[in-house]
């Protein structure tokens, strides 16, 4: 989640942006290419669980389960989030490979180059987009937050939820 934007010679258009490809897949804000950080091992081994086990609970509900999605936000934005659940396969007329209808849930797995700034611009942006669960998690301690449209939850018990499904960390074997 870290922003430390990729050095160009100027902005450059959202075309631009969709047509480039990176080892580790970049976010677009306002005409800037933003980097994200490479995952360190809990980080990795969190996002595959999560991919894992939410695939597992959601799919058969018909959810589809991805992780480092690109999803567009606003016309001028694309964030990367670690696992997204949506309820559709991406409408792939306009912008192949992008969600562009707000997803169930984004998560957004800490990196230690994330701030709190950072982290709660991605949240309030997923949210205003109408994604209806964020949650954000710290790959070493498994806590964090839940947030939703009417509110934040601090979670130190390791278990996160949705209105549809709860995962317990505690099962994470790094």
């Amino acid at each position: 989640m870290a922003t430390a934007a990729i050095t160009t010679s100027g902005l450059i258009s959202v075309e631009q942006y969709l047509r480039m490809s990176f080892e580790h897949d970049a976010e677009f804000v306002e005409g800037r290419i933003i980097a994200r950080p490479v995952p360190t091992w809990e980080h990795s081994i969190l996002q595959a669980f999560l991919l894992r086990v939410i695939y597992a609970i959601a799919h058969p509900f018909g959810f589809f389960v991805i992780g480092e999605q690109r999803v567009q936000v606003r016309p001028d934005r694309f964030r990367v989030p670690d696992v997204c659940v949506v309820s559709a396969r991406p409408d792939n007329s306009n912008r192949p490979g992008v969600v562009t209808q707000p997803p169930h849930l984004c998560v957004e797995i800490l990196s230690p180059d994330d701030t709190a700034v950072e982290a709660l611009e991605k949240v309030r942006e997923y949210l205003s987009f109408g994604v209806q669960w964020v949650w954000v998690i710290d790959p070493t301690t498994c806590t964090g937050q839940i947030h939703s449209r009417n509110r934040v939850t601090t979670v130190e018990d390791k278990i996160f939820s949705t209105d549809r499904f709860q995962v317990n960390l505690a099962d994470v074997e790094f």
